[in-house]
């Protein structure tokens, strides 16, 4: 995967942009606005220092040197003339720190003086009547280092590229940590193939999303693997089931040249006709996996039983218990295909008769198809609905059979939104449940 692509790379990428904007926003801020702030603090320190230097020399002078107070580093009072009168220990005999007076008739003057050694604040008080006469008494701040342009802005540039940086490295970090299981799962996806379907990725601990991606992921495998099972099942049964009667045409069709008996030529149609019936079970059960919908209509159900049974002769005779204005909605041709595979194996596996009923049960059509013969058990009830399944020979009464009659039965009626089971009874009882259509006067009645 290429660097730039990558989601460790995007998010490490937009955190970097976006955390190094902040700072940057904030190296300007205080940049701009520190100095300022800072130089104020240090005149109001400055100007409360001065203040109470004039004061201190209003009735007396100052026997010695002027005492540093409130971290002020220079004191200097100074005449008219410009010479310095009083100031600090070690500072006697040095120049003014400033020519600047009050002026105006302000009581107080506030310069910046800059020297080789460093900038100072420099406030300074009147006092026309102090004990050395007209005087202006000086405190002044020395700025910190920090102030001393360019300083400031490098020192703050270097800690930001420093946050930035850390910043940088840990949501590369993170991000990796976080995407580790997920580059896990893709690993072990890239060595899945079809032919080891069998394979699972491994499900982290974490109990979060990627714990549910991988969950999924194995879920999405396990129906995958079993898809491909059916259908490997499917193949191979159709392959089994349709080399027998091609076997037998091919058989008796070379044999026609020694003039087959009329018999042999039935059977050869029997074998025919056995393998139209499978071609046809396999195209429609492949049309119905593809999920292709016929159109609808509303259909009265127990009318269309009614014409399946008088269409298709039975072996046994029937017993009918069919309620009127029973409507579903569905596609008539596969409705009437459904009803006719259980009709056919009710025929089948029956002994002497076969009953069919139709009734209303709530928002439920139900149907059921039962015949008195050996009946399923009940741990075979759900293998009867796998593709080519059939039971023991002791059951069947003949060989015709596909072993696709009830898989397709209940796939239609799957489609149908309606399902189709076997209940207990002497026999077999086949239940099928459809949802009812609306009539054509209910309110929001449409076609599906």
């Amino acid at each position: 995967m290429l660097f730039g692509r990558s989601i460790r790379a995007r998010m490490t990428t937009a955190a970097v942009v976006v955390f190094g904007a902040v700072v940057l926003l904030g190296v300007l801020t205080i940049s701009l606005t520190y100095p300022v702030r800072a130089r104020e603090d240090l005149a109001e320190q400055a100007a409360d220092a001065s203040r109470h230097l004039a004061l201190a020399i209003g009735e007396r002078r100052l026997s010695g040197p002027i005492p540093s107070r409130n971290g002020v580093f220079i004191f200097q009072v100074v005449d008219s003339s410009g010479q310095v009168l009083a100031a600090n220990t070690g500072l006697a005999g040095r120049p003014p720190l400033t020519r600047a007076r009050p002026t105006g008739g302000g009581s107080q003057v506030q310069t910046r003086v800059c020297r080789p050694g460093g900038c100072m604040i420099v406030v300074g008080t009147s006092n026309p009547t102090s004990a050395y006469g007209s005087v202006v008494a000086y405190a002044a701040m020395r700025e910190p280092f920090l102030l001393r342009s360019p300083f400031l802005p490098l020192v703050l540039s270097a800690f930001g590229a420093a946050l930035v940086a850390l910043m940088g490295w840990g949501a590369w970090y993170g991000v990796g940590r976080v995407l580790a299981p997920v580059e896990r799962i893709r690993t072990g996806l890239e060595r899945i193939s079809a032919h080891d379907l069998g394979r699972r990725v491994d499900v982290p601990d974490t109990e979060d999303e990627v714990a549910e991606l991988a969950a999924t992921v194995n879920a999405t495998l396990e129906r995958l693997e079993d898809a491909v099972d059916r259908h490997r099942r499917f193949v191979s049964d159709a392959s089994h089931e349709l080399r027998t009667p091609i076997t037998g045409l091919m058989v008796r069709l070379e044999a026609g040249l020694a003039d087959l008996e009329e018999s042999e030529w039935r059977a050869a149609i029997k074998d025919a006709q056995r393998l139209s019936d499978i071609v046809h079970d396999l195209l429609l059960m492949a049309r119905l996996d593809a999920g292709v919908q016929p159109e609808h209509e509303r259909i009265e159900l127990g009318r269309l039983v009614e014409e399946e049974i008088a269409r298709r002769p039975c072996r046994l005779p029937l017993t009918t218990d069919v309620e009127r204005g029973i409507f579903v909605r569905g596609n008539r041709l596969r409705l009437a295909r459904l009803l006719t595979n259980l009709l056919s194996n009710a025929d089948r596996y029956g002994d002497s008769r076969i009953w069919v009923s139709v009734r209303g049960w709530a928002d439920q059509a139900v149907v059921e198809v039962l015949d008195d013969g050996p009946g399923v058990p009940a741990e075979m009830r759900e293998r009867v609905f796998e593709r080519f399944t059939r039971l023991d020979h002791t059951r069947s009464r003949d060989t015709g059979g596909t072993g696709l009659g009830l898989p397709i039965a209940r796939d239609i009626a799957k489609a149908h939104g309606g399902t189709l089971e076997i209940g207990d009874g002497p026999g077999c009882r086949m239940i099928l449940s459809l949802p009812q259509g609306l009539p054509h006067s209910a309110p929001g009645a449409k076609k599906l």
